[in-house]
């Protein structure tokens, strides 16, 4: 297959879509390759039970991101979406993160561009911002603090009452973490689509 080819395949589908060769015991040869290549496979809970079943680990995002972080392999092979993705590099710069399917997307995610979440947070200069965990890294650069689902209302407490917060990504999350705090942080208008 031609660069060109490859590179067309890559944006257009986010994988490169080529025949394997019959002969190949495909579980056999991936085992293989992990062992050679020094590889861990991470596998969210959504994706297909076959890909699950090949994985080092399955999980949520937030575990995913903590088998990220202990893992000694000095490459992440991250079957889930970007941000999982990118939130395993972060986490582990030096270490190889491999996504394979790079339109493997999320809704919530994909809910708050950098630029647009940039020109939202400065109309709200004395606000601190929080971003849950499912966001882009851009996003995550411009937060002050990332939380999880599971530490979110800890989060939002842990900031005196006086001081003013922007929630981000996930309104639904938001408007829930306000009824329980008594908070009335601004919300991105973002959410997923599932």
């Amino acid at each position: 297959m031609e660069q060109l080819q490859i590179e067309k395949m890559l944006d257009e589908k986010g994988f490169i879509d080529e025949t394997i060769d019959p002969k190949i015991k495909l579980i056999e040869e991936i085992n293989r390759l992990k062992k050679e290549k020094n590889a861990v496979i991470l596998s969210h809970y959504y994706v297909d039970g076959e890909l699950q079943d090949i994985a080092d680990y399955v999980g949520d995002s937030l575990g995913l991101s903590q088998a990220a972080a202990d893992t000694t392999a000095d490459i992440i092979v991250f079957v889930g979406v970007h941000f999982m993705a990118e939130t395993a590099k972060i986490i582990n710069p030096s270490k190889k993160v491999i996504l394979p399917d790079l339109k493997a997307g999320c809704s919530l995610a994909d809910s708050a561009p950098a630029d647009k979440f940039a020109s939202f947070k400065a109309q709200y200069p004395e606000h601190k911002v929080i971003s849950y965990i499912n966001c882009t890294a851009d996003l995550k650069t411009l937060s002050d603090v990332v939380c999880t689902s599971a530490n979110a209302v800890k989060i939002v407490e842990s900031f005196p009452k006086e001081q003013l917060l922007i929630f981000a990504p996930d309104k639904n999350l938001g408007n829930y973490i306000n009824s329980i705090t008594g908070r009335e942080m601004v919300l991105w208008d973002g959410a997923c689509m599932v």
